[in-house]
């Protein structure tokens, strides 16, 4: 007789499938993730209506060509849940309560701490990578392991974009600006003095993700 576990198994990695599509692609089809994920376009819309229930995904029509507009499915901000959140309550509270004890100066300082100690991690973990390139894919593999689902993709023009599809530390640093500033000064100085790093995306400016533009001098 055969187990029913194996098709719940089924369904809950095919839901989570198309979670981390909209996460990591943005606003899709059902019909684009069918394809992605090697089933029907009905099948995944079933997912799509039972997450939509569940207030996880919305659609928005997208307009243009003949006929009926296709909708597009995104995330809402309840799918949050479903990705790390960096312990955001313990960690806001934290900068709060470091913010009332020791002021905007304690703060910096933790942050400057924080900082050198990411740099000097990164920077271990490339001494073996000595193209641009492979130190962003190395930077990538890291940020992703801390829950940024990071990845590195190059233009036609030749420059690099570091991307990270979610924020483990959102909360965080919507209460101190000064952790995404800090993010940054890292990348650079992790990357080197001859190559720019500029941040093009930012998820607290409205964005669906933060990416950083990279580029050698």
């Amino acid at each position: 007789m055969t187990s029913a576990k194996p098709k719940s198994d089924g369904k809950i990695r095919t839901r989570r499938s198309i979670l981390d599509i909209l996460k990591t692609d943005g606003p899709q089809t059902a019909q684009a993730m069918a394809r992605r994920l090697g089933v029907s376009a009905m099948a995944v819309r079933q997912h799509l209506y039972e997450l939509e229930a569940e207030t996880v995904v919305e659609s928005v029509a997208q307009p243009g060509g003949v006929g009926r507009p296709a909708k597009r499915w995104r995330l809402t901000p309840a799918a949050d849940r479903f990705f790390p959140d960096g312990h955001a309550d313990l960690t806001t509270g934290l900068i709060r309560a470091m913010r009332a004890a020791f002021g905007e100066d304690g703060v910096d300082m933790m942050l400057e701490v924080r900082s050198q100690e990411q740099t000097d991690t990164y920077r271990a973990a490339m001494t073996d990578r000595e193209d641009l390139g492979s130190r962003l894919e190395r930077l990538a593999a890291l940020r992703t392991e801390e829950g940024y689902m990071a990845t590195v993709r190059r233009g036609a023009d030749g420059a690099w974009l570091l991307i990270e599809n979610h924020c483990p530390i959102c909360s965080a640093a919507a209460a101190c600006s000064g952790l995404c500033r800090a993010e940054l000064g890292v990348f650079r100085a992790v990357l080197g003095e001859d190559v720019f790093v500029e941040r093009t995306d930012h998820i607290l400016a409205g964005a669906r993700r933060c990416a950083y533009r990279v580029v050698e001098r």
